[in-house]
Order: structure tokens, then C-alpha cells, then sequence
């Protein structure tokens, strides 16, 4: 903006540069003062208040910019000679934007255009406006007006892309693809094209309509020419001639591509496809997905006889043997994982061809098996072959690595693939336990040997053999899920932090750590280590799903607010600026990133990430506030009082999720955030091919989301139902009383059917668990939602005229008596098996810390509003009694659920100070001699390597940086960071305790006076 000077509204540039001098340089206040100044000589100037609104806006004072900027819109109204400022009108729209008013802004762009209909600056401002808003509809109308008034290309493709985004994101059909075709068909006849992308643009409305072969006419007609790289136009030919059904045509230029471009792996990919008639690869969706790249796996051939079969797969491999010859470059792989890929095609087609496919593997291993892609590159074709053909491939690299490269890089590198094939076999876990303790220890015996080749690089570059570690820390993972013993589970804690003091960039280790102290229970350290991978922008999205879970189960309430705080800011300020990226692609004619950003914005805004921390963010604030009933109805008030999550609730049904996790960075025993392999029997994996588990996923999220959006209006309705039980104008508000009550038993309806229950069986179920008739197993997993459900039951119950679930009336247990049974009972049996500070796996405090927070939480708020409505406003004067018999058994309740509250939260805060204050030696005493060698076996003989190499570090073979970090590496100090870190997280949880318990012992003081 500072760049488009001039008059504007009369003002002249000399005047305006200084405002807009301060604001670029972030001065606000100097420029509130200017932009004043400027307003007292230029007081009926809309672009004066318009640039006094933007500063206004960027101090955080949105409700005064907000008024200055309908001051503006008033007067631009009344003149309309301003109106065509466009200056005016782009500065109110950057702050009607930023303030989320921006239908006000299209709003003056569309009565500006009213007025001058032919101004095309104030047609590109409304298509701006449109782009914001994303009303393609919108868009395409004003494109086409542009167009009409001045036939320049750019308008014409402005008008075609908004056509596709209807397709692509909205309901329009063939039709609209067809008014696309005829417009683009229309200027080329009387205009031509003049830009690549306008031809691609062309060519992918044809696609669309799966007109391939009209496309490939305009491909080899004159506008073909405006594609300049050869390479590039004979991938969209190819493309185009195998959508046709033509393979034998597609073969033949996806030849001429490889030609040109040896090392192009999906090219050869497409080239065999098409030799052996194969469109999976075009039938899968993702030609024109810009998200999803093209990964095959699969593939079908069974129409081919035998004799044409060999015959095509013979001209492949004549093909990529002259590849081969022609290729003098020792990096250039693709040739040679052709011969994989052919093999295995063969195998897939019945070939008896396993001897060849073993030699082709170790053929390649011999050749690039030095390279840390490798393994990666060979595991799809490892997939095919039988358990015997994969140990016999094994058998023969370990006989091969005797003649291994004489470069030490090399060999290091031909090593660490040799044991990641040993690990994706899995042969190396059918050892027994001292076999496999001794992988362990060759693997770090060989990176200790190999140190002194990293000496002279730079802390930033990866050190050669960094993934021996990761791979050591595995076995002893799977050490310790066999035997059962802590101590192979801390020497690979032990084995990470050492990894990561001589280097402290190693991403891989810092993971590896971050879910080996969340399965301890430590989860102060595993946030530490994921804030060390400094994740920012799109990475939020991708790599949070490595502490999101934990955190939300963890009592470290500031660093999970601002663990929300973050990703929730990076994906709102991505919605807004997102249409920023689109319209600069759209005035940069780049026509298919328009595409791509529209689609990847609406790909994020359907991420069950994000839907997930919208739902959990207000939950968490309420958690934080649950102490006071005032601050929680501020709360719940800046929410809606919920409806808008409700609203969520009822939608999430509907919504297609999406899953931009990386999941590929997980360890193997924790593939997903829902899975821990860990927690359940022993398997002998170390390794599982990554297989789909979206749908399965999709179906967890969706229960978790739709039950979790329900409870803050349940909060909120419970309280507003407490109140009104004791209120004594009850029946002058009995229709606004009635109905609370009636949302609230709907949503308990709801929350039942979610539980798998109707409401009145889902009653009898806690009540049964209460009573001791029904076993608590019944609650399964769901043990916190079915108490958050004993909780609104008996909330609703207060003021419920339905006595057949009242269970007040002397046959049963009072709501009040079950919801404080049901606390009791789980609370208690979490403390008693609760087991010392430091264990593997961590304990069941997630589960107590929820059951404090949450069930317990929400009863707490019931009471407050209970007590609340009972006391006098204003003053604590004791009321008269109560005058009926229910009434007194209400208070009586009331008095009983604080007793029985105060004396759960008393016992957990007992626990917690008596953890707390353990004397910091016996925990450091058991960490330690559980990594203590004390046999020929067992835990500590990796350390000892260490221990080893610290006690005769060399700094002339090792370098100055690596000795150093040695030698300052202490088992001790890193077993009392443990230690450190558990306290710090009970400490977290014991102020949460001591907070509600204060909270608790003021209702007391209160409810003597009711």
C-alpha cells in the first residue's frame, strides 16, 4: 500500500508518506498522531479515516477501527466522486479484512461498481473481495464482465479458474465445464493463447472431461508451442494418450522422456504401466491432485497372455539396459531400480522368477547399498518375496559385505543398510535375547568407531552413522517389551540424550526421546524436546501429532495453552491470508496454484488436527476457570454458551476429514497417536509396512469430536439447571426453566446414544456401577465420559419433573450420592495402584488427572451454582429453611457432595505431596541400578561402550566439539532430569488440586448459611 501514493481524496502525497512511513516501521503511535493530525485538515477525507482505522486496527483497538471505518463508508457513500478511489476502498478492505467485517468492504466495492460500472480498477477491487470470500459464483461473473469489457486474456482465464474451483469445491457439474470449453474455444478462434499456463489451463478442462483426444489435438496443434521444455509437454502428451486407452503411444513418449531424463522414477513407472496396459496409475485420482503424489504399489495385468507379457517385459529390460550403458553417473539410481521394478511385475504376474529377483536386490545393494536412501528404496520390492527368499536376499549381503568398498564412508554406510534389512525383515527380533543385545551393541560399537569421521563438520550437517542410535534404541525398545525389564527401556533413553549432547540438531533422536518419556509418563521432557524441534508454519500441522495427545491428558495446562495457542493461530492467520496467495497467483497468471491454493485451504480446514484443538481449547479454558463459577460463565459466555460446538457436533457427521499427519517419523511401536504397541502383548516387530489407517482413524475422531463438542453446552445448561432449582420465582420463569431443562435431557440423550445407550438404560448402568450391581467394566474406556454423563444426569435431575429417574425417592441412591459414589470409587483405585514416581509404562495418571479435571470439575461447577442461587444477593445472611422435604434433601445432597469432593481431592494431593517429596535419591537410585550391569547380560552393557569411550576420548582423532561433548555428558545428571521432570509434572497437578480444594473449602463456609 505505502507504494500507491498520490491524490487520494483530495490529500496530497507529501501528507499521507509519513503515516504510512510509521506504520511500516511498526511505530504506531507516532502514526495515530499523524494520521489525527491529518484528519483535523482533512476532516471529510474517507481515506483519512480509512488510514486512521488501519492504525487504529494494528494498536488492537478493533471496536474504534472499526467505527472509523463506518465513518468512511458513510462518507464514501455520500460523495460519490470518491468512491472511484480505489486507494480509499483497498485500505478499508485491509481493515475490514483484519477485523473480520469483510462483507463490508465487498459491500463498498459492489455500490462503487454500481455507480461506475465500466471502472475496471474498482472491477479487479470487487474480484479481489470475491477471492476472499470465496464466492466462485461471484468470481466468474465479475471475470467475465472484465473480460467483456476489455478481451484481455488473463480475464477470460480469471473467469475459467473460478469455473473449475465450482467443480473442484463447490456442486457445479459438466455443464459449467462446458461453458469453460466454449469460452476458452471462443477467444482462441478469434484471439489465440498467449501463455503456458493458459494452455494448461485448456487442456485440463479437457481432462476433465475426459476429452483426452481433443486435448492432445491442441497439444500438437500451434498453441503446443508455448510450451518451451520438451520434457514437460511430452508428460502431459503421455498422460493424455494413456487416459485415451493409446499405451502403445503413451510407451513410446514416456521413452522419448526417459531419454531425456534417466533418473525420472515415475516416468518409468508410467512407461511400464503403459507397456503392460496398466491404468491403475490413472485411475486412482491423483493426475490432477496436487496434494497427493502418485505412489504405486499395485498393479493389474491378467488380460495379457503369457507370450505378449514376455514379450513386453523383455523390451523393458532391453530399454533400461541401454539406460543403463548410456548412464555414466554413479548417483543416477533409476535405471537400476527399473530392473527391481520389472522383476517384481514378473513376480506379481506368476513368473517363477525369485533367484532373479534375489540377484537384482543384491545386484543393487552392491551398487547404492552405501546410500541412507537404500533401504527405503528396496522395501516395496522386499513386500513381495516369501519370508525364506527374504532371509536368503539377507544371507547373501552379509556374504557380499566381506568385499565391501575400501572408502570408510562407504562401508559405514553399506553396514547401516545391511542392519536396516535385518530390522525391515525382522530376522533380527526371532533372536534370542543375548543375540539381540549383541546388535545393539555392534551398532553402537560401530558409531563409536566411526566418530572421528564427523570431526570436521559443522554441528549443522549430519554425522556419518547418526542412524545406528536410532536403530540401538529400537532393539532395546523391543529388549525391554520382551523381557519386561525398565532397564533396556531407560539405556535407550540413555543411548538418545547422548546422541543428542554430541549433536543437538539430530530431529530423528529428539522424536524418538520425545515418545520414549511420554510412555514413561515424563511428559515435562518429552514437551521440552518437541519445543526444541522448533516447529513453526505448516509444520504445526504435520509434526504436532507427536505431543498433542499427551499433553491433552497432562496437568502442564500453561505449556498445552500454549502448545493450542500456537497452531490454532497458524491455521486461522493461514485461512485469512491464504486468499492473499490466491489472488497474487490469479494477477501472476500462475492459474493452477489458484488451484492448489484453494484446495489445500480447504483440505487444512477439514483436518481432524485442527477440528480436534478447536473443540479441546475452549475445554481447556474451562478446566482453567471450573474453580470459579463467575470466570466460567465469562467463559462459557465468549463461547456462545456452546451452541456454536453443538453445532459442530451435528455437522461433524458429514465431514470428509483429513489426515496431513507425518506419520512416517513415528517409532514402530507407536504408528499413530491412538496406537501403542507397547502397552500390549509382545509381537516381534520392529517393522510394519504403513498401511492405511484412515478410515479407522477417521471413525475414532469423529466419536472423540462429536462427543467432546456437547460439553460445553452441557456445562453451561447444567449450571443454568442448578440455578434454577432453588430459585424462588421458579414459576414466574417455569417456560425459560422448562426449557433448559429439556436441551439439557436432549443432549443427555444424545450423549448416551454416543455411550451406546438409551438415556433411561445409560441411568441404570451408572446407578447399577453405583450400587455395585453392575461391574465398573461396563464403562470400558469411556470411564471419564460415563462420569461427565452421572454428572449432567444429575444436574438435569434437579429440576427434572420426571421422577421414574429421579432415584430420590427412597427406593435408590440419590443422583447427588451416585455421582459422589462413582468419584470415589475411580479415584481411589487409580491411587491405590497407582505404582512409584518413575515407571514403564507410565501409570494410570492421565486417567486421575482427567478424572480431577473433568467429572470432578463439572460436579464442582454444579454445586457452586447451586449454593450460589441459595444465598442472598449481595450478602451472606443466612435464609430461612427450607420448607419442604425435597428441598432439605437437596441441601443435604449439596452438603454431601462438597464432603465427599474435598476428602477425594485431599487423598489425590496426599499421594502427590508424598511423590513430590520422596527423597530425590531413591528414584535416582532406581534408574541407575536398573541400568547397572550386573551379569554377562541385561541392561547396561550399551552404556558401558560409552562409559568406555568417554573414559579414553582421543580429541586429536575425535575433534575438539566431539570430546567435549563427551566428556560433559553424566548419566547421573541426565537420571535426575527425569526425576526433575516427573516432580515438576505431579507438582503441576498438585497445584490443581490445592486450587479446587480451596475452592471447595469456601462452598463450605458458604452452605452453612443456606
Amino acid at each position: 500500500m505505502a507504494s500507491k501514493f498520490g491524490l487520494a481524496g483530495g490529500i496530497p502525497e507529501r501528507r499521507v508518506r509519513p503515516v504510512w512511513d510509521a506504520i511500516d516501521s511498526r511505530q504506531f503511535k507516532n502514526a495515530l498522531k499523524l494520521a489525527s493530525s491529518l484528519l483535523t485538515k482533512f476532516p471529510n477525507s474517507p481515506y483519512a479515516l480509512a488510514l486512521k482505522a488501519l492504525v487504529l486496527e494494528r494498536m488492537g483497538k478493533s471496536d474504534e477501527a472499526l467505527s472509523v471505518c463506518l465513518n468512511a463508508k458513510d462518507l464514501l457513500y455520500k460523495n460519490e466522486t470518491m468512491l472511484m478511489d480505489d486507494l480509499t476502498l483497498s485500505t478499508l478492505q485491509i481493515v475490514f479484512q483484519r477485523l473480520d467485517h469483510l462483507d463490508l468492504a465487498t459491500g463498498c466495492y459492489e455500490y462503487a461498481c454500481g455507480k461506475f460500472p465500466n471502472n475496471m480498477e474498482l472491477m479487479m477491487g470487487l474480484f479481489n473481495c470475491y477471492v476472499r470470500e470465496y464466492s466462485f459464483v461471484k468470481q466468474q461473473q465479475t471475470a467475465i464482465k472484465m473480460y467483456k469489457l476489455v478481451g484481455e486474456e488473463r480475464f477470460l482465464l480469471w473467469a475459467v479458474c473460478s469455473i473449475q474451483l465450482q467443480v473442484f469445491c463447490g456442486n457445479g457439474g459438466e455443464k459449467l465445464l462446458l461453458l469453460a470449453e466454449g469460452l476458452i474455444k471462443k477467444h482462441v478462434a478469434s484471439h489465440s493463447l498467449h501463455e503456458p499456463e493458459a494452455l494448461i489451463v485448456y487442456i485440463s478442462i479437457l481432462e476433465q472431461q475426459a476429452k483426452f483426444n481433443d486435448a492432445l489435438d491442441v497439444l500438437s496443434g500451434k498453441l503446443g508451442s508455448l510450451l518451451l521444455i520438451e520434457a514437460d509437454k511430452l508428460r502431459i502428451q503421455g498422460r493424455l494418450l494413456a487416459q485415451a486407452g493409446d499405451y502403445a503411444g503413451a510407451a513410446n513418449i514416456y521413452q522419448k522422456i526417459l531419454e531425456l531424463c534417466p533418473d525420472d522414477w515415475e516416468c518409468f513407472l508410467h512407461y511400464l504401466g503403459c507397456l503392460l496396459e496398466d491404468d491403475s496409475s490413472w485411475n486412482n485420482g491423483s493426475v490432477n491432485n496436487p496434494i497427493h503424489h502418485l505412489k504405486l504399489v499395485d498393479c493389474k495385468f491378467s488380460h495379457l497372455t503369457d507370450e505378449l507379457f514376455d514379450s513386453r517385459i523383455s523390451n523393458a529390460s532391453a530399454f533400461v539396459q541401454k539406460l543403463q550403458d548410456d548412464s555414466n553417473n554413479n548417483f543416477v539410481r533409476c535405471p537400476h531400480l527399473a530392473n527391481l521394478e520389472i522383476e517384481r511385475r514378473k513376480h506379481l504376474y506368476g513368473k517363477n522368477n525369485d533367484d532373479d529377483f534375489v540377484e537384482a536386490l543384491v545386484k543393487y545393494f552392491l551398487r547404492f547399498g552405501h546410500l541412507a536412501c537404500f533401504a527405503s528404496d528396496v522395501e516395496m520390492f522386499l513386500q513381495v518375496l516369501s519370508l525364506d527368499r527374504k532371509m536368503e536376499f539377507l544371507d547373501k549381503l552379509i556374504k557380499n559385505s566381506n568385499s565391501l568398498s575400501a572408502v570408510p564412508t562407504k562401508v559405514l554406510g553399506q553396514s547401516i543398510s545391511l542392519f536396516k534389512i535385518q530390522e525391515m525383515i525382522g530376522s533380527m527380533y526371532k533372536f534370542p535375547v543375548q543375540d539381540l543385545e549383541g546388535s545393539a551393541i555392534k551398532m553402537v560399537e560401530m558409531y563409536c568407531k566411526n566418530l572421528y569421521l564427523s570431526k570436521d563438520l559443522d554441528p549443522q550437517e549430519s554425522m556419518h552413522g547418526e542412524e545406528l542410535l536410532s536403530m540401538a534404541c529400537n532393539v532395546l525398545v523391543q529388549l525391554s517389551w520382551y523381557t519386561g525389564n525398565p532397564g533396556y527401556f531407560l539405556e535407550a533413553v540413555m543411548v538418545l540424550e547422548l546422541g543428542l549432547t554430541i549433536r543437538r540438531h539430530v530431529w530423528q533422536y529428539k522424536i524418538s526421546l520425545l515418545h520414549l518419556y511420554s510412555h514413561m509418563g515424563v511428559i515435562s521432557l518429552a514437551y521440552e524436546w518437541y519445543k526444541s524441534l522448533d516447529v513453526k508454519n505448516i509444520l504445526m500441522e504435520t509434526i504436532s501429532h507427536h505431543i498433542l495427545s499427551q499433553m491433552l491428558e497432562s496437568p502442564l495446562w500453561v505449556e498445552l495453552n500454549n502448545l493450542l495457542k500456537d497452531y490454532l493461530k497458524f491455521m486461522d492467520d493461514h485461512f485469512r491470508e491464504s486468499a492473499d496467495l490466491t489472488f497474487l497467483a490469479y494477477r501472476h497468471r500462475n492459474y493452477s496454484k489458484v488451484i492448489e491454493f484453494v484446495q489445500f485451504k480447504e483440505r487444512l480446514q477439514r483436518s481432524n488436527q485442527y477440528l480436534v484443538a478447536r473443540v479441546e481449547a475452549p475445554i481447556l479454558q474451562l478446566k482453567q476457570n471450573a474453580d470459579n463459577i463467575e470466570e466460567e460463565e465469562c467463559v462459557l459466555e465468549s463461547m456462545k454458551c456452546g451452541i456454536h460446538f453443538v453445532e459442530l457436533s451435528n455437522e461433524i457427521g458429514s465431514k470428509n476429514l483429513t489426515f496431513n499427519e507425518d506419520l512416517q517419523s513415528r517409532p514402530f511401536w507407536t504408528p499413530t497417536p491412538e496406537k501403542n504397541y507397547l502397552l500390549g502383548p509382545f509381537e516381534s516387530i520392529s517393522y510394519r509396512p504403513k498401511t492405511n489407517m484412515t478410515k479407522e482413524r477417521e471413525a475414532h475422531v469423529r466419536r472423540v469430536i462429536e462427543r467432546k463438542s456437547l460439553l460445553p453446552r452441557m456445562i453451561f445448561l447444567s449450571i443454568q439447571n442448578a440455578s434454577a432449582s432453588l430459585r424462588e420465582n421458579n414459576e414466574a420463569n417455569g417456560s425459560a426453566t422448562d426449557s433448559i431443562s429439556l436441551e439439557l435431557k436432549f443432549l443427555l440423550e444424545r450423549y448416551a446414544k454416543m455411550l451406546g445407550f438409551s438415556l433411561s438404560d445409560a441411568i441404570e448402568v451408572v446407578v447399577g456401577v453405583c450400587s455395585g450391581v453392575k461391574s465398573s467394566e461396563v464403562f470400558g474406556s469411556d470411564t471419564i465420559d460415563w462420569l461427565s454423563f452421572a454428572v449432567f444426569w444429575n444436574a438435569w435431575n434437579l429440576n427434572s419433573h420426571e421422577l421414574v429417574l429421579s432415584y430420590g425417592d427412597g427406593c435408590g441412591p440419590s443422583s447427588w450420592h451416585v455421582v459422589n459414589s462413582l468419584l470415589e470409587m475411580y479415584v481411589s483405585e487409580k491411587i491405590k495402584i497407582m505404582e512409584s514416581l518413575i515407571c514403564i509404562p507410565q501409570g494410570d495418571l492421565p486417567i486421575l488427572v482427567k478424572l480431577v479435571t473433568e467429572p470432578l470439575a463439572w460436579h464442582s461447577l454444579v454445586i457452586q451454582s447451586f449454593i450460589r442461587s441459595s444465598l442472598p444477593s449481595g450478602k451472606k445472611k443466612k435464609k430461612s429453611g427450607p420448607t419442604d422435604q425435597s428441598a432439605f434433601l437437596l441441601s443435604h445432597g449439596i452438603r454431601t457432595s462438597i464432603q465427599s469432593l474435598c476428602g477425594i481431592l485431599e487423598d489425590v494431593a496426599n499421594w502427590l505431596r508424598e511423590q513430590v517429596n520422596k527423597p530425590e535419591d531413591g528414584n535416582l537410585e532406581f534408574i541407575l541400578s536398573s541400568l547397572q550391569k550386573k551379569e554377562q547380560d541385561g541392561p547396561g552393557q550399551v552404556l558401558q561402550i560409552f562409559e568406555t569411550l568417554i573414559s579414553s576420548v582421543n580429541e586429536s582423532e575425535l575433534g575438539d566439539r566431539i570430546s567435549q561433548a563427551l566428556k560433559s555428558w553424566s548419566l547421573v545428571d541426565v537420571a535426575r532430569k527425569i526425576v526433575t521432570g516427573q516432580c515438576t509434572l505431579l507438582s503441576e497437578f498438585l497445584q490443581i488440586c490445592e486450587s479446587k480444594i480451596k475452592s471447595l473449602q469456601v462452598l463450605k463456609q458458604h452452605i452453612v448459611l443456606v
